[in-house]
């Protein structure tokens, strides 16, 4: 099958759905001759037929412009509901038990305990490959966390665990910027049960950069073998492996779709390895440069400001 990605690019008259192939990004709308194929959420409606029409296009493209003169924008505009993963990597957890004087918590599975999944606003919190974020009077104590993203393709709804990944459109990059000082309300007492403010903590204007561009999932296999990294200012902190996590992608979307459909177009965020910042302490500042590399899909950079 012709290899492609899937992107949203900054068009003459506004955001449009391409095929980046090679080095150049081809209008998906132009090259496959089918009109809802100019937006990346038209093309995740129709994600069984629209492969297939991609696949044959790739394979003899028409020209398209260059990537390096193309500005990408977030690659969905805009999922419905973004789920994250959170404490889904073991020595993640391990790290924050340790910050926060906890003794380290057993395998869930042992337990009998479910994937646990917090949400990001579908749309204010995306902010695309290159661009700034705004951090300054929003947090204290900004961090960083490096997230394999999975793009739902079709309609999910109970779904068997074998079957889980079939409904995988494809997988991106997220950066899930968390403001750790704005997670407890003040002035509430530490043992009341509505002391944390996940709105607060996760939830900003810019919290999630994604990108930069979708990878088909028939291009990855298996994305509990996926390497990743990620730099501020060309320092590494974090560096782990997909392999690691606690609840693996499928037994995520088994999970979630127990619950909710989910939806075409839905992204899941499946968790971050141990390297963030709280566990150091250390803390983005306006001016860092932020970079994110997954392998099998490429490279997300953003600056804070």
């Amino acid at each position: 099958m012709a290899s492609y990605k899937l992107a949203t690019y900054a068009g003459a008259d506004g955001p449009r759905a391409g095929l980046v192939i090679g080095d150049e990004v081809c209008d998906a709308a132009q090259l496959t001759g089918h009109a809802a194929d100019a937006t990346v959420l038209g093309i995740l409606a129709d994600w069984t037929a629209a492969r297939d029409r991609f696949a044959r296009a790739a394979a003899s493209p028409a020209a398209g412009q260059p990537l390096a003169t193309t500005r990408l924008m977030a690659p969905i505009l805009w999922p419905s509901a973004m789920y994250c993963a959170g404490a889904n990597y073991a020595d993640h957890a391990a790290e924050m038990a340790r910050a926060s004087g906890r003794a380290p918590e057993p395998d869930p599975h042992t337990l009998g305990l479910k994937p646990w999944h917090f949400l990001k606003a579908g749309r204010s919190t995306l902010a695309a490959p290159d661009d700034t974020v705004q951090i300054t009077g929003i947090s204290k104590t900004m961090d960083w966390e490096i997230e394999l993203a999975a793009v739902i393709g079709l309609a999910a709804k109970h779904v068997p665990l074998t079957e889980a990944l079939g409904y995988v459109a494809g997988y991106t990059i997220a950066n899930d910027l968390s403001a750790r000082d704005m997670g407890r309300r003040p002035h509430v007492p530490d043992t009341a049960p509505f002391k944390f403010d996940w709105v607060a903590h996760k939830n900003f204007d810019g919290s999630c950069p994604l990108g930069p561009w979708i990878v088909p999932s028939h291009d990855i296999p298996d994305p509990q073998q996926l390497g990743l990294k990620l730099w501020v200012n060309d320092v590494l902190k974090q560096d782990s492996n997909t392999s690691q996590m606690i609840f693996t992608l499928a037994e995520q979307i088994t999970h979630l779709s127990s619950r909710i459909t989910l939806q075409p177009g839905d992204v899941i965020l499946t968790g971050t390895p141990a390297g963030v910042g709280a566990a150091r302490p250390e803390f983005l500042k306006p001016g860092d440069v932020v970079k994110l590399w997954i392998e099998d899909i490429g490279t997300l950079t953003n600056r804070m400001a």
